[in-house]
């Protein structure tokens, strides 16, 4: 999309928002949001009724050294109750109208997992103290399924999408991602994850700091950092990522995981920040770092950490009420009060 018909049709929308009988700016950054989601959309009205969230499921070989309170047949079970509708994410999901998409893109089971999209590269990665987590061609093809998916989506009719992921111990390899691109030390990026003691968090970090030493040469190719050190539900991520700016379509972020996965992305191909939609602010501390970087700001700051794209369906759903407001509020025209103007711009 030429960056002027990008910025023709976001300017025009915020000049609509000036229109509206209330105070200006007063909805704050969903006005700006909106606005990126029709100019993505290259509508000025933008559109939030088709949407479904893609959860990426898959499980990571790091497990193995201790770095998270669950084992890896936690991911096939969550896939599976995600799928139907039975955890946080089909709550919501279901408050928003929004299909969910689990999509099995690395589960270390050789199942037929109900309600669940079979799109496996491999049963898991490798332990990447080891050896690498992907070959370079596995992260390629999780890659472009994410595209893929994308695409599929849109000629589905799909106006907008959300991103997810469900895999034991994912919150080390994307802290192990993050340290990789950004030169900082694991202690600087890693969180305890799904709630992990002092004494595991000291073990995770020990890991990814490992990780980090051994592949350090990698730390400016990213595709090689990703194969390294990270998983198929980040790969898969960043292929969505990449596929929302090849083909049109807006895609809300969710926490931690899918923001290292819109570093990739951002980092294989400069532009793809322009269509991602920010939803909430992970207390991981890797999340800080990455928004910097991207110059996005989350509106949601609660302290989130659930993933399964919760935080993204979430935003979604208010969204849907700020287009309501866009579309159906009565104008300054109408209303019997005098238009509010802007001086010193």
């Amino acid at each position: 999309m030429a960056e002027t018909e990008y910025w023709r049709y976001f300017r025009q929308i915020k000049q609509n928002w000036d229109a509206i009988a209330k105070p200006l700016d007063s909805l704050g950054k969903f006005e700006t949001i909106l606005a990126k989601i029709g100019a993505v959309q290259k509508t000025i009205y933008p559109k939030l009724q088709k949407s479904a969230v893609l959860v990426f499921c898959a499980d990571n070989g790091i497990v193995e050294e201790g770095i998270s309170q669950s084992d890896k047949s936690v991911t096939r079970i969550c896939a599976e109750n995600i799928a139907q509708g039975k955890t946080a994410v089909g709550i919501m999901a279901r408050r928003s109208a929004t299909d969910i998409i689990a999509v099995d893109i690395g589960i270390d089971s050789d199942d037929v997992l109900s309600g669940v999209l079979s799109r496996k590269v491999r049963k898991g990665t490798r332990n990447f103290l080891k050896e690498s987590a992907m070959t370079e061609a596995e992260t390629e093809k999780a890659i472009n399924i994410g595209m893929n998916l994308v695409r599929d989506c849109k000629s589905q009719g799909y106006d907008i999408l959300c991103v997810g992921e469900m895999g034991i111990g994912n919150t080390t390899t994307s802290a192990a991602v993050a340290a990789l691109l950004f030169g900082k030390s694991a202690a600087e990026l890693a969180g305890r994850g799904a709630g992990l003691s002092d004494e595991g968090l000291r073990r995770k970090i020990s890991v990814i700091q490992k990780a980090v030493e051994k592949y350090a040469v990698f730390s400016c190719e990213p595709l090689k950092v990703l194969s390294a050190v990270g998983g198929f539900d980040i790969a898969g991520m960043a292929g969505a990522f990449l596929g929302a700016k090849k083909y049109g379509v807006p895609v809300i972020l969710d926490g931690v995981i899918s923001l290292v996965s819109a570093l990739v992305a951002e980092r294989i191909e400069k532009g793809v920040i322009d269509f991602l939609i920010p939803s909430h602010k992970s207390r991981e501390p890797a999340a800080e770092f990455i928004m910097q970087e991207l110059k996005i700001d989350a509106v949601l700051d609660a302290g989130m950490a659930l993933g399964e794209g919760s935080g993204a369906v979430l935003m979604l759903g208010i969204l849907q009420t700020i287009a309501d407001v866009y579309e159906n509020s009565v104008p300054f025209s109408a209303s019997g009060v005098g238009q509010y103007k802007r001086f010193g711009l």
